[in-house]
């Protein structure tokens, strides 16, 4: 018996040696016969050797300690250990594998958030065991399934499990006729919630009414009885519907069209609205009685072209306005200003007076927020939510909590020891839940707050499915702003019918979109509101059966907060929604339309456009844009339009939409993928770059400037494109940043400076990045025009004598200026009333090198301004005061603070270089330097920061605010509360004695408030009761 081998560290046994004929890395063992000694005893190839047996076993001993060591390595690598439990199984199979490739390339760190991350599902999974099983699961199935499997390395670090809710049934009004009782039972409605009952009696008694109940609680029925009922029984009578989104306006056209079978009249309803036909706007015009339109659409078409509208705005019945929280900022801004000008026309022109019906789901301020919104002194709330709520498990997934062992990049062999920890990618973490839900047949949308990401995650999830599940495949795709409207209507077909069981998508769904049910919802990173992510998470769980929802957190400091503290995500407030309709810059758009409308007057309309529409008319007089008749005393003149353009309406954007798009074609098929918004398009398109599309990946060709059109073609690529960009905000008032004069504009309460500015994004080249390993292949320059638009901007200059100091404390000193402006911004809704979206902080970018102004500065976000940053400018120092009485007080630990700080959900740069305690000292160093006394209302320190919280967190949070943090002094609790009165002009407390609980309050103690509050369910009563009771306390004394 003859032996041969060929040296290495794995060790086949064989009968002849042609099935190892290129292995140049097994220990062969050839057995073969003696009479075949003499043809393999010259062997053919290099690396044969015959030996004999005690060579050979002093060889295999030789062989064994480095075959253990490499063997200890892989396993060591390959072992994530909690305990004494192993959390990432791995079969033999995979440790061979690992060894033969002498190890294996992981990436160091992960991308950001919500520009990349792009690394490849499997990376994160290599050695996961995956899960090819389809079988049916329950949402609470689910849960359990995923601690036993993807999820058992520790992600899951809470579980809320929120109850069911029964339903609240009332009959249907003997009030309504015969007519829609026999509608409502044709769609197998024999009975209401309690709320719908509500809101249809007291619509149809001619109030004003706003439903704000939970998502899915059937609120379209609410305003779609009232208004059938109207125009059924009264032929003559109109209605127009508002909705934010065309795809809303087409769902409602769908459920009014099934529920006007019934009927036995003839209402003719229609849509008009951008996508509508020519010869189709002509027939809605001359015969619907039910027009279904947008704010864009009343704002361009339908106000400025009345006259060929008398026939409905003259018998205007209702209004009704959808999805009511979406109009916040500066949407709602202008938003309030066109049904200021719809109401007025109505009423000088057309003598009509409609009732409004709004309907919201999120928002803390439902009934003062849609009373600004359409000027209406009186507003019926309907908030006692009569219906049925299934059980809903919430899971807080957080990738971090399960490290993995990362080697140090280096190109020798790895070393185990210098290696450092590293958590799964959130985006693979998504992507592997999302296959899960489609396996398991839980119908499921994957919320990501980005296009691309939205793109990535499909794409992820396709290869998943293609190696677990590929007949589930196509039973998945992506919906987000871009996309062609034929393809969006048609997803959303599909998603209704069932064809498809799951979709990745932007907040482009978060709206109620009627897609059939939904069993889960998983959420990429904190959406940015409290709102949005309850609105997201409304989603699933329709009626009667339990749903799943799970937010998959990012490494950033908000969703690691989040993490940390479940109470504070799950009890936390709901955002109120503001607007301003007195801000001067908008108004004065919106009053030149309606001059052109019909002329204005101080005496007729002073109630629909405010007490400083004397000022703003002496204003556009001076130019140029409106006329009178000097021979009439002020208060009867009559002021006409005379400006330049003919219809003023298409000069004002009032979404910041960007007429200027590219396209995106397909240059095989010569199809248009998508529609790309100007600011939005160079961080897709550019030549060489990698365009993703459905989860398909396109190579970007060739990019026309001139025609704006990028040609690309379908290519399987392995690496992704990132741009390589960086935004400047320039101040138009000189040279530098902030010029050392004073302006004239400039209040001597302040050293702010506010003027115009120039936001510009500059692209200068990308990079070549590898899927998987994130390791960057090539870098390319690029040759792109600048993006840029003109805004406004406050700031304060910070000196370098505080940034030495910052320095000598070895804080971050940019990380101070970012998180200065934050607290900044955070205060801002005591002195104005403006949302989150209207601002944006100058933030420093964390992979930017270059030099970062020495300053804190807010600036308007939307192209063009909207006056807020003016309007900030002269109580610049006091907010200041406020963010550093704000930062004092909060006692949470770690430089980078917490959401009631300086960490904000809507930062730029996903609160990355943030540093509470160098904030805290420049804010200190700049009061010392300004030596500005707080405002006059505020008598105890810490009481402007409560005011703010008063603000900010309405309902029983503002409650716990006074206990959970030293706030117990009655005093102090008064004194911000007062401060929050003030600025919400909160002066009748006439109100609040006829409620009959002013004197009741004197009586409480601090833990009856709660109770008290339960039952007032008021912000302004309570605040004035609060008030009026310490007042009555002071008297008491004395004082």
């Amino acid at each position: 018996m003859s032996i041969y081998i060929s040296f290495s560290q794995v060790v086949f046994f064989a009968t002849n040696d042609s099935k190892f004929a290129n292995a140049a890395d097994v220990f062969v063992i050839i057995n073969s016969e003696t009479k075949d000694k003499d043809e393999i005893g010259e062997p053919s190839r290099k690396g044969k050797k015959s030996l004999s047996l005690s060579t050979i076993f002093n060889t295999m001993k030789k062989q064994e300690s480095a075959f253990k060591t490499n063997l200890w390595e892989a396993a060591k690598f390959l072992l994530c250990k909690i305990g004494n439990r192993v959390a990432m199984p791995f079969s033999l199979e995979d440790l061979l594998k690992f060894v033969r490739k002498d190890g294996i390339s992981v990436s160091e760190s992960e991308a950001k958030q919500a520009k990349g991350c792009h690394s490849l599902a499997s990376s994160s999974y290599s050695f996961q065991t995956r899960c090819h099983e389809t079988n049916q699961l329950l949402p609470v199935e689910m849960v359990e399934h995923l601690r036993e499997g993807i999820g058992s390395k520790g992600q899951i670090v809470h579980v809320e499990d929120i109850d069911s809710r029964k339903p609240i049934y009332v009959q249907v009004p003997n009030i309504l006729s015969d007519n829609m009782k026999s509608a409502l039972k044709c769609m197998g409605i024999t009975k209401l919630y309690s709320h719908q009952a509500e809101s249809i009696l007291a619509s149809l008694s001619g109030k004003n009414v706003v439903v704000a109940t939970m998502t899915s609680s059937g609120k379209s029925l609410c305003y779609n009885v009232p208004v059938l009922e109207a125009l059924s029984q009264d032929l003559s009578s109109c209605a127009l519907y508002l909705f934010p989104t065309k795809a809303l306006a087409q769902d409602q056209l769908r459920a009014l069209a099934k529920m006007i079978k019934g009927f036995d009249t003839s209402i003719n309803i229609g849509i008009y609205d951008g996508d509508t036909a020519l010869k189709d706007r002509l027939l809605r015009r001359a015969n619907a009685r039910l027009l279904i339109t947008n704010p864009d659409m009343l704002h361009l078409s339908i106000l400025p072209y009345h006259r060929q509208f008398d026939r409905i705005l003259s018998n205007l019945r209702y209004v009704v306005i959808d999805e009511a929280h979406y109009y916040k900022g500066a949407f709602g801004c202008h938003t309030a200003l066109i049904l200021r000008r719809l109401r007025r026309l109505c009423s000088h022109v057309y003598g009509s007076d409609p009732s409004f019906v709004f309907s919201t789901a999120t928002s803390a301020n439902p009934c003062e927020h849609c009373m600004e919104l359409a000027n209406l002194s009186t507003l019926e709330l309907v908030k006692n939510d009569g219906s049925q709520s299934s059980r809903k498990l919430f899971v807080l997934w957080n990738p971090t909590s399960c490290p993995r062992i990362v080697p140090n990049k280096s190109e020798g062999p790895m070393d185990v020891s210098e290696s450092k920890e590293k958590s799964m990618s959130p985006i693979s973490e998504v992507a592997y839940l999302f296959a899960e839900m489609v396996q398991h047949g839980l119908r499921c949308i994957a919320f990501c707050r980005s296009r691309k990401l939205t793109e990535i995650v499909l794409s992820y999830t396709r290869e998943i499915l293609q190696e677990t599940a590929p007949h589930l495949v196509g039973s998945i795709c992506a919906y987000r702003a871009g996309y062609v409207v034929e393809d969006r209507r048609q997803i959303e077909r599909d998603f209704f019918s069932g064809k498809l069981s799951g979709i990745a998508a932007t907040n482009a769904l978060e709206l109620g979109i009627d897609v059939g049910h939904i069993d889960a919802t998983l959420h990429l990173g904190f959406p940015g509101s409290f709102a949005s992510l309850w609105q997201q998470a409304g989603r699933s769980g329709r009626r009667e059966r339990p749903s799943l929802a799970v937010y998959v957190a990012f490494q950033g400091p908000l969703d690691q907060y989040f993490m940390k503290f479940p109470k504070k995500l799950f009890h936390g407030p709901i955002e109120c929604c503001h607007i301003d309709a007195q801000n001067q810059q908008v108004l004065k758009q919106h009053l030149v339309c309606a001059a052109l409308e019909h002329p204005l007057s101080l005496l007729h309309d002073e109630k629909y456009f405010g007490s400083s529409l004397s000022n703003a008319l002496m204003s556009l007089k001076n130019k140029g844009d409106l006329s009178f008749d000097p021979s009439r005393d002020s208060f009867a003149r009559i002021w006409s339009y005379i400006g330049h353009e003919k219809m003023p309406s298409r000069g004002i954007s009032i979404r910041a939409i960007e007429p200027t798009r590219y396209r995106v074609i397909d240059m095989h098929r010569n199809e248009v993928l998508e529609e790309i918004e100007e600011s939005k398009a160079f961080f897709q398109i550019y030549e060489g770059a990698v365009y993703m599309h459905q989860g398909k990946t396109y190579m970007v060709k060739e990019l026309d400037i001139s025609e704006k059109i990028a040609l690309c073609y379908e290519a399987n690529l392995h690496y992704y494109t990132k741009t390589r960009d960086y935004t400047d905000i320039d101040v138009l008032g000189g040279d530098i940043a902030y010029p050392p004069r004073a302006f004239k504009n400039q209040s001597s309460r302040t050293a702010a400076q506010a003027l115009s500015c120039k936001v510009t994004t500059t692209w200068f080249g990308f990079y070549c990045i590898q899927r998987g390993s994130n390791k960057v292949l090539d870098t390319f320059d690029l040759s792109l025009p600048k993006y840029s638009y003109e805004s406004q901007a406050v700031w304060i200059p910070v000196p370098q004598s505080i940034k030495k100091l910052v320095e000598e404390k070895q804080f971050s000193f940019r990380g101070g200026l970012h998180a200065a402006s934050h607290a900044l911004l955070n205060v801002v809704p005591l002195y104005l009333r403006c949302n989150s979206s209207d601002l944006a902080p100058e933030c420093p970018n964390p992979h930017d090198s270059r030099y970062f102004p020495e300053r804190i500065l807010v600036y308007d976000q939307h192209p063009g301004g909207t006056g807020v940053s003016m309007q900030i400018q002269p109580y610049f120092t006091e907010l200041l005061n406020a963010a550093l009485e704000l930062l004092t007080c909060c006692h949470c630990s770690g430089d980078t603070g917490c959401p009631n700080c300086v960490q904000s959900m809507v930062c730029h740069e996903y609160n990355e270089v943030i540093h509470k305690d160098a904030a805290i000292m420049i804010l200190e160093s700049l009061s010392l330097e300004k030596q500005t006394t707080l405002p006059k209302t505020i008598a105890s320190p810490g009481s402007l920061a409560l005011a703010n919280m008063v603000l900010l967190q309405p309902g029983e949070g503002l409650l716990n605010l006074f206990f959970d943090r030293p706030y117990k002094d009655f005093k102090l609790a008064c004194e911000a509360c007062e401060v929050a009165c003030n600025q919400r002009k909160i002066k009748d407390m006439d109100n609040w004695k006829k409620k009959k609980g002013y004197d009741a309050i004197n009586n409480l103690e601090h833990t009856e408030y709660v109770t008290l509050f339960k039952h007032v369910k008021s912000l302004p009563y309570f605040c004035s009761a609060i008030f009026a009771a310490h007042v009555q306390h002071l008297k008491a004394r004395g004082q």
